[in-house]
């Protein structure tokens, strides 16, 4: 039988968020990443989405090892809720295992998972692979893609990248480890999509610390930087530029603060310790020496900036002069949101800054010339587009097409697509079923899309609740208790239950015996009267007694 690699995608494929591979061999499986995604504005409650990965429950004993590429939560985020499920060995580099260990130690998970560090150009060697990671650019230190000897040949997977020659932890990609590998021969190239769609070169991150140099010059109050809790590189930069300016440095927001903590420890963060503050000591310090670094750049409610924009943050408040930096790009779907937030901080007197007005941020991921560049440095044999929607996806592989990669060996799938490699074929098998699983509280899973729509259509329109006296012959004993939310003020919905006791009256007379049918003919009575009145159609329940 010719051996073949079984490579998996179960997230990050047709999506921007929750990255995660599975790479099979006979009998042993390596996953690369396990990350969360952000809900979409109408999936309400929803705190995060994590990958499916019923594929690996049926064969859970096979799992050899986690990989993770970098500590960004669309890659680590989920991993509190895999090792509930995944025994095995988690490999990371150390500032990667430092965050790492902080969400499992909040999990109380941190005592049954085994973490390994290892440094880019180490060599891991797990049942049939040998894995070698190799350091590249992004926006947080310590991030590697990993290149897989197997025995079909060698696969690298990038991992989030850039060709930053200017990074600001002056750690370059290892542009040498690439040569090496296209020397050897790849036989297949995992590569980052995010910025299919832009043309050019994405910009160094030391254009930011010049952007930061700007506003730190001319803010005449407070400065309010808003980024990732876990873009420690942005971190860094914004501490430098408060010892240049003389300003004291406050965290605040409980993730950010313990990411700084531990980077900080392992030796990612050079901060003086004189520089920071803590966040109920700003207000004892003139506007003008202070900055503030916040949670909150994706428009979050329950995040620092959120609740500063709605004046319900506990210890601080915006005020007239205060200067509020997004420095963060959109995730997309969270674009609204993100402008209700700013515009709701311009109501309150700051000034605010963003990426599309001034420098305050940069992609951490490769645009179209870097892309090119590195298929021409690898030379692969197959493209598998991976981290991106499906258009980055498409861009991705017609991108291959044009340096010469034939389009029958380009795999632009999705998530829940297996694909099967030999040393000279490439397969692409059924799709598999498969979709979100949401994080909804303590709930991991036990709500799907019917609770999310239904909870969409109480928003939309609300809800009409009647509980009505009848016999089983269908007539109808007093009036019936109606109550309703979200749908119609005091004075409509007095009007609304004249028409509505008559209508749940008539269908219960036209349809007297089985309870249960008569419930279903009274609702739909219900909606269609509802409807007639105010064109909406609010969810209706009715309890017949």
């Amino acid at each position: 039988m010719i051996p073949k690699l079984r490579i998996v995608p179960l997230g990050g494929l047709g999506e921007i968020g929750k990255n995660m591979t599975a790479i099979e061999y006979e009998d042993t499986i390596i996953i690369i990443d396990a990350g969360i995604m952000f809900p979409e504005n109408d999936m309400l409650g929803i705190d995060t989405i994590i990958p499916d990965y019923k594929y690996i429950m049926d064969k859970i004993d096979w799992i050899q090892a986690i990989l993770v590429t970098h500590g960004h939560e669309d890659h680590v985020g989920a991993l509190q809720h895999l090792m509930q499920d995944v025994d095995a060995p988690i490999y990371a580099t150390p500032l990667t295992t430092g965050l790492i260990e902080g969400k499992l130690r909040q999990a109380k998970l941190l005592h049954q998972v085994q973490l390994k560090t290892f440094e880019a150009g180490d060599v891991l060697r797990i049942g049939p692979f040998k894995i070698e990671p190799f350091h590249v650019a992004h926006s947080i230190p310590d991030c590697v893609g990993f290149g897989i000897t197997t025995p079909v040949g060698l696969i690298v997977h990038t991992g989030d990248y850039k060709f930053d020659h200017t990074p600001a932890d002056g750690w370059p990609p290892d542009f040498a480890k690439l040569a090496e590998f296209s020397e050897r021969g790849v036989l297949a190239l995992l590569a980052d999509s995010t910025n299919a769609d832009k043309a050019g070169w994405t910009p160094s991150e030391s254009v930011v610390a010049g952007g930061f140099d700007e506003v730190f010059r001319t803010a005449e109050g407070r400065i309010i930087i808003a980024t990732f809790a876990s873009l420690i590189s942005r971190i860094q930069q914004v501490a430098d530029a408060a010892v240049k300016h003389g300003r004291k440095m406050a965290i605040t927001g409980r993730s950010m603060r313990e990411n700084t903590k531990i980077a900080r420890r392992l030796g990612y963060l050079n901060i003086p310790d004189g520089l920071l503050i803590d966040i109920n000591e700003v207000k004892k310090l003139p506007a003008n020496r202070v900055i503030i670094m916040a949670t909150g750049a994706q428009g979050e409610p329950s995040a620092v900036l959120g609740r500063l924009s709605h004046g319900r943050h506990r210890n601080l408040s915006i005020q007239e002069g205060d200067t509020v930096v997004f420095s963060a790009h959109a995730i997309p779907g969270n674009e609204e949101v993100i402008h209700r937030t700013i515009n709701r901080l311009y109501q309150r007197g700051a000034d605010v800054l963003y990426d599309k007005i001034a420098n305050v941020h940069v992609s951490g991921h490769a645009s179209r010339e870097e892309m090119k560049l590195l298929i021409n440095l690898i030379r692969p044999k197959f493209l598998i587009p991976v981290h991106g929607e499906l258009r980055h996806l498409r861009l991705h592989g017609k991108l291959g097409e044009e340096l010469g990669i034939p389009k029958e060996n380009i795999a632009v799938v999705e998530n829940g697509t297996p694909l099967e490699l030999t040393r000279n074929s490439l397969t692409i098998c059924p799709r598999m079923p498969g979709g979100y699983v949401f994080v909804d509280g303590s709930g991991v899973g036990d709500i799907g899309w019917s609770v999310v729509r239904d909870r969409d259509k109480l928003a939309q329109a609300g809800f009409f609740f009647a509980v009505v006296s009848a016999n089983s012959q269908g007539l109808m004993r007093g009036k019936p208790e109606m109550r309703t939310r979200g749908f119609v003020d005091k004075q409509g919905a007095e009007e609304l239950f004249i028409g509505a006791e008559e209508t749940i009256a008539l269908a219960l007379n036209n349809n007297p015996g089985d309870k249960r049918k008569m419930i279903k003919r009274t609702e739909e009575a219900l909606s269609r009267f509802l409807y007639e009145e105010t064109r909406r159609r609010p969810i209706v329940q009715v309890i017949i007694r």
